[in-house]
């Protein structure tokens, strides 16, 4: 629950650090994630960005166990894995030309 939890400031981050100055605003609780996220990265009250990060959201975090990373997450839980070493494989599960080498398009 750690590593999910630090995803969006992780995110925010590597955005602020690639096209910005390092500096990024805290989190406001008060926001949803679409839109604390948006508000991190530096879009302020964009609508338009904040819905974007909204879908993109849904569409990549809701796989319910049917691609490769989330079901390998699943299985190396399943033996009681430490949380950092099952989001460890499962990050290493996007790198099979399957599932789109979406590690390497990342880099």
């Amino acid at each position: 629950m750690n590593v999910i939890a630090k995803n969006k400031r992780i995110a925010a981050l590597i955005y602020h650090n690639l096209y910005k100055d390092g500096d990024m605003p805290k989190s406001d609780p008060n926001l949803d994630f679409g839109a604390d996220l948006a508000r991190m990265m530096g879009f302020r009250d964009n609508p338009d960005v904040e819905d974007l990060l909204r879908l993109y959201s849904v569409v990549h975090m809701d796989h319910e166990g049917g691609n490769v990373s989330a079901h390998t997450n699943r299985l190396v839980g399943s033996a009681l894995s430490d949380p950092y070493l099952c989001f460890a494989a499962a990050l290493n599960g996007l790198a099979g030309p399957l599932h789109g080498l979406a590690n390497q398009e990342c880099l």
